[in-house]
């Protein structure tokens, strides 16, 4: 909840400490630095407690953001209440990946991200209605009890999921009562050098990018065209983004999985990672839509955010299938390399509305997201080559 939150925010906060809308972007940032840096250490730790070391630094950023008087400080605050929060994501994805067989991920992973979306059908509207009538510095006082309540929750009923003795803490033979082991956070973009999950993770990112082009400007584009100044109203037009999400994620799921079993049996039994993939052909037909009324409008932004996830769930269930064992990073090698991207490409959304217009820029972010289409259809027909040419330890239907 703290990114769709905050981005509602974003016009009353540039206000207050007298910012440029682009600054806080870097909030992006830290998500992708702190994914790399949770997923390094689970397996050697353990999944639960790299969630428990996570949660205190999202509660401390957000009262950190909520006393902010500054530019400076806001950023700093931000950096660390996002790279709290920045794990839960592809840790998730790893839990499901320990526990669930491989014609069973795609639902579970869709379940996980759908319900994960409810957050970003709530949290617009809640951070524009707390904005307007409310304050956001008591908005980061709540995410930041929020952040406690969840620690509390994994701590009592979230088990460690990772097989007995797989842990590298279970191998050390002289443990001292606090043990800290340095692991490379980086060490999971190396995962990136197969073409295979570099693709994906490409294509992915510019179906992302669609997303962000219309819900970023959203009170610069529909807000001043329609003449909406309320934060609370414009905060209402990002529900159906994230309905559309939720939506898609239910669905994309399951069909991911029928995918998987009907092109099994067809091939009597043998198994193709890139199967998986074929179920993102329908969501990528609807990225993007019109720009003709505002009913129009917000029914194209539901469409956008079933397409977006419809895509999305199939390849973060492929990026489990294929790295099952570091299916976690995997992930987060994947969504910090969004992150990187859409920290670059956010700064330049609104500058590029203001010099070209909203259509022009809508436009580029669709014909974007075509190509990632395409990148998609050249890792399905030529997936076999690319996992023959650059091995980073893919699983055999055997260990999967």
């Amino acid at each position: 909840m703290p990114l769709p939150t905050k981005a509602r925010g974003i016009p009353q906060i540039a206000k207050d400490l007298d910012s440029t809308h682009a600054a806080v972007s870097l909030s992006i940032l830290a998500s992708a630095i702190g994914a790399l840096v949770w997923t390094a250490y689970p397996s050697f730790y353990g999944r639960q407690s790299i969630y428990l070391w996570g949660m205190p630094f999202l509660c401390v950023g957000s009262c950190g953001v909520a006393l902010s008087t500054s530019l400076q400080s806001l950023l700093f605050w931000r950096f660390v209440q996002t790279f709290g929060c920045a794990g839960a994501l592809p840790l998730g994805t790893g839990v499901i990946g320990d526990i669930y067989k491989l014609e069973e991920r795609g639902t579970v992973i869709g379940v996980f991200f759908g319900v994960i979306l409810l957050g970003h059908v709530v949290a617009p509207f809640l951070g524009g209605a707390a904005t307007k009538y409310w304050s956001w510095r008591n908005l980061h006082y709540c995410l930041g009890a929020w952040g406690l309540v969840g620690m509390v929750l994994v701590y009592l009923s979230l088990p460690e999921t990772s097989h007995p003795g797989a842990l590298g803490i279970d191998k050390v033979t002289r443990r001292r009562w606090i043990h800290i082991t340095w692991v490379n956070p980086l060490s999971s973009l190396w995962l990136l050098r197969s073409p295979n999950l570099f693709a994906v993770m490409l294509a992915s990112a510019l179906m992302i990018n669609t997303a962000y082009v219309l819900l970023v400007p959203m009170a610069y584009t529909i807000g001043i065209r329609y003449g909406i100044t309320s934060e609370a109203i414009i905060g209402a037009c990002f529900l159906p983004n994230g309905l559309g999400g939720f939506t898609g994620a239910l669905v994309a799921g399951p069909l991911s999985d029928i995918v998987v079993k009907r092109w099994r049996k067809k091939r009597r039994g043998v198994w193709c990672p890139e199967d998986r993939l074929r179920a993102t052909w329908i969501g990528g037909l609807i990225m993007i839509g019109g720009p003709i009324g505002l009913a129009l409008n917000i029914l194209c932004i539901y469409a956008n955010g079933v397409g977006v996830e419809s895509v999305l769930n199939p390849i973060n269930s492929y990026n489990v299938d294929m790295m099952h064992s570091r299916s976690a990073e995997a992930t987060a090698a994947c969504m910090a390399s969004w992150s990187l991207i859409m920290s670059a490409t956010t700064t330049l959304i609104i500058p590029s509305i203001e010099r070209i217009g909203v259509a022009w820029t809508d436009i580029i972010a669709a014909v974007l997201a075509i190509i990632g289409q395409g990148i998609i259809f050249l890792t399905i027909r030529y997936g076999d080559r690319m996992r023959a040419s650059t091995d980073v330890g893919f699983p055999t239907t055997e260990n999967n």
